[in-house]
């Protein structure tokens, strides 16, 4: 797939010594390397929370804005040999700028995710680390969070549906579609983390990615909220899933 496509004029590229970083000038503006580290918003006591996966979260407020600093880290078998360095194939190929990239250009199409803020890798000789900023969603849960709390309205997981078919009609292949990456707002579904994702035609992997996030709700709700996800649950999402009223979503691909 490739990597870069063509962005707006105010993307900009800036190398540093030891890595390079790209941000969005017009959200932001003289946009410093330090804005990666975690110490830097602590010491502006700008950190208002955390959250933990394969390695921590951060969620940002800076003036009116809030914001989520991840950096990337292994998962699987690798993670015994690092924890947060990858092999070297370049700048596009890193996984800071792929993810940014692809996010920016599905946000451009008027996609539901989160808004791309700026990208970072640090070359490590032949390795690198990564780092990823995006811009918070206010008043937001997980779908994970959110069915831990009770069952959610049949219309809830119909708007489900249709958001994720929106994804998959534009050819847009998650490689982790899980419920602790789909968000939802009073008014508005949202799918975050493309790490890895890729525009694709249209095939098997649509269904793949739907039988994840299937096994992800039921390994989550089995023991702590079993009556939240149920047959009667599924078949709704996959019926706003399967739904074809209006306009089909013209498949997106790099220019």
């Amino acid at each position: 797939m490739k990597r870069h496509w063509p962005v707006g004029a105010e993307v900009s590229e800036t190398a540093f010594d030891g890595g390079g970083m790209l941000y969005d000038a017009s959200r932001t503006s003289n946009f410093s390397p330090e804005f990666f580290e975690p110490d830097y918003w602590r010491k502006h006591d700008a950190i208002e929370g955390t959250a933990r996966g394969r390695g921590t979260t951060w969620f940002i407020r800076a003036g009116d804005s809030g914001f989520v600093l991840r950096h990337y880290r292994r998962g699987g078998f690798a993670a015994k040999f690092s924890k947060d360095r990858y092999w070297w194939r370049g700048e596009s190929d890193t996984r800071s700028f792929a993810e940014w990239y692809l996010t920016y250009h599905l946000h451009r199409a008027g996609l539901p995710v989160p808004t791309p803020i700026a990208a970072r890798y640090h070359r490590h000789g032949m390795m690198y680390t990564a780092d990823l900023i995006t811009q918070r969603i206010d008043d937001s849960e997980s779908l994970a969070q959110a069915v831990l709390k009770g069952p959610l309205p049949f219309s809830r997981w119909i708007a489900v549906g249709r958001c994720l078919r929106r994804f998959h009609d534009a050819g847009v292949r998650h490689a982790d579609l899980n419920a602790h990456n789909i968000l939802l707002t009073p008014d508005q579904v949202y799918v975050i983390d493309f790490d890895r994702g890729e525009l694709r035609k249209r095939g098997w992997w649509a269904d793949t990615t739907l039988v994840r996030l299937y096994r992800s709700l039921e390994k989550i709700t089995l023991l702590a909220a079993p009556e939240s996800f149920t047959d009667e649950v599924w078949h709704s999402l996959l019926a706003g899933y399967r739904e074809s009223g209006g306009l089909p979503q013209a498949p997106l691909a790099p220019a």
